[in-house]
């Protein structure tokens, strides 16, 4: 006799993703900081000069922000480290990792 075929397994999508609280605040923190929302709508209205200068201009101003921002960051990556779930909160399928 001739065994049947197994179907092939099919895979399902994961239904929940995880988001880094602390990955989140940094990257938003270093968009304010650095003016991007300001150099990116100048560059989609054709102005990619003016909008490397804008760029330039406020991280120029912002150094000692941007710096503290990462530092920050990087020693609350460091201290959540120990955390045994590192899940903050839990919305839907959104997970809020530390």
């Amino acid at each position: 006799m001739v065994a049947r075929r197994r179907k092939a397994p099919r895979r399902r999508a994961k239904k929940s993703f995880n988001i880094s609280a602390i990955e989140a605040g940094t990257a938003l923190s270093l968009m304010q900081s650095t003016g991007a929302a300001s150099a990116l709508e100048q560059a989609m209205q054709g102005n990619i000069k003016g909008s490397l200068q804008t760029l330039e201009s406020s991280v120029q101003a912002n150094k000692q922000l941007i710096t503290a921002t990462l530092a920050g960051a990087f020693i609350g990556k460091a201290l959540t480290k120990g955390f045994t779930s590192g899940t903050l909160a839990k919305l839907g399928p959104i997970r809020i990792k530390a």
